[in-house]
């Protein structure tokens, strides 16, 4: 059902990397692709039929899962559910362009749809910094925002001034990935290095910390929200895990402690996607702000 603050008739469409699992989209007008994840005995579709438990196991035993764009057939018919939802305009924010093609593909094939006016953004960014500015977007159609502001400001805005951290606990599977260099993942292997990584502007993958020891990681992103507090501004916050719940819940009572005042807490588990390039025992928080 199309609420009535939605006059629009307006859904936004991501990927299975925003981490919004369907509890937190029952009632929204948010849809979802799964990316594909390429494993020994076949192909998955990520948060369909593979989850990120499943890579937690797969990675333990040795096998290296690939990753894959989403099946040309699914973005076609998800569209093709949303009109026949009674939606007459899409927002697409996708998965960081530097990380995958889902974004480009998403593009081009909104460009071909006659029957519903879509537009296609790169999020820069993926995991629960997606998600916030997916859930953000709702919060706001809900308010009454229009098609036009939200296309051409709050879109924007949003990519530009949400920012998300991670821990990751082995540099193994970004480095078996391709995505660093094997002097650098030895190096963080044998003394112990976490490091903090969070989404470069142009959406790549970027290690800004690094600590020794797990017990320092969640001060350490608790000190990077910090050096991006600005007094004064609305924001949100987010908090994620990749195997780690209860340090998640830690986390979560630290960043809720030091930001007071923010407007929504969302949190949760990471995709089957990403994992695949950063295991499990990973934490992650962000801050979003609204203006």
């Amino acid at each position: 059902m199309i609420v009535l603050s939605n006059r629009e008739k307006i859904a936004l469409l991501t990927d299975s990397t925003a981490d919004l699992s369907a509890e937190m989209r029952a009632g929204t007008p948010i849809y979802t692709v799964p990316l594909k994840i390429i494993c020994e005995d076949g192909e998955f579709s990520d948060g369909v039929d593979i989850f990120a438990e499943d890579i937690y196991q797969r990675l333990h035993r040795g096998e290296l899962p690939r990753t894959s764009l989403p099946e040309g057939g699914s973005v076609s018919d998800t569209l093709d559910q949303i009109r026949a939802d009674g939606y007459e305009k899409v927002i697409a924010l996708m998965l960081s362009g530097g990380l995958s093609g889902t974004y480009n593909m998403v593009r081009l094939q909104a460009a071909q749809r006659e029957d519903l006016e879509v537009v296609a953004f790169d999020s820069n960014c993926g995991s629960l910094g997606l998600g916030i500015m997916v859930l953000q977007l709702w919060e706001e159609i809900k308010a009454g925002a229009d098609w036009d502001t939200l296309i051409s400001q709050r879109v924007p805005h949003l990519v530009a001034n949400t920012h998300a951290f991670f821990s990751v606990d082995t540099l193994e599977y970004l480095y078996k990935g391709g995505r660093i260099g094997k002097v650098a993942a030895m190096a963080g292997t044998m003394l112990s290095i976490k490091s903090i990584i969070t989404f470069a502007s142009d959406g790549q993958l970027q290690s800004v910390a690094k600590v020794r020891g797990r017990r320092q990681v969640q001060d350490k992103i608790l000190d990077l929200m910090r050096q991006k507090f600005q007094p004064g501004r609305r924001y949100n916050l987010g908090v994620a895990n990749g195997g780690a719940p209860e340090e998640m819940a830690e986390l979560s009572a630290k960043v809720r402690a030091a930001f007071p005042d923010y407007e929504h807490c969302w949190e949760g588990p990471m995709d089957a996607t990403l994992s695949v390039y950063i295991g499990d025992g990973v934490i992650g928080a962000g801050i979003q702000y609204l203006d």
